[in-house]
């Protein structure tokens, strides 16, 4: 089983294995914990940063079951950067995932694609594309689900 804090220690090469032979998933409902991954920061350095951008940046999602989301933002969280999701193929292997996407819904987000895999029991991993490059990794639990 996969968990987040194994999320938070994995390098860039294994996140995209794992990503590529993980299911879609369900797309997830309510409220969701998010952290930042950074692959190339090491371990320590991983954690650090993860735990920064938590605790002062971004927070997480909130999906509602009319196919979009709100990001979760600053220590008050407001709900901001709304985008839409579906099913849909990945950009990195043409396979099902769970696309969230800001083109239509965000102009200063809208060439931002988020793609997510579920890779354990209430777990997600996420992939983020950039004008179709890929720039970074953030996992997503069930805040009610303690061993995500």
């Amino acid at each position: 089983m996969t968990t987040e804090s194994e999320l938070l220690k994995t390098d860039d090469q294994r996140l995209e294995e794992l990503f590529r032979r993980s299911p879609a998933g369900e797309i997830p409902k309510g409220p969701m914990e998010g952290r930042a991954i950074f692959p190339d920061a090491g371990p320590g350095g991983a954690w650090l940063l993860a735990t920064l951008v938590h605790l002062f940046g971004w927070r997480g999602k909130v999906f509602s079951p009319d196919g979009y989301l709100s990001n979760r933002l600053t220590p008050m969280d407001i709900l901001s950067i709304v985008a839409m999701v579906a099913p849909g193929p990945s950009l990195l292997d043409d396979q099902e995932c769970i696309v969230i996407d800001y083109s239509n819904t965000s102009l200063v987000f809208g060439g931002v694609r988020d793609e997510i895999r579920q890779v354990g029991p209430h777990l997600y991993l996420g992939l983020i594309w950039l004008s179709g490059r890929k720039v970074g990794w953030f996992s997503l639990r069930d805040p009610n689900d303690a061993d995500a």
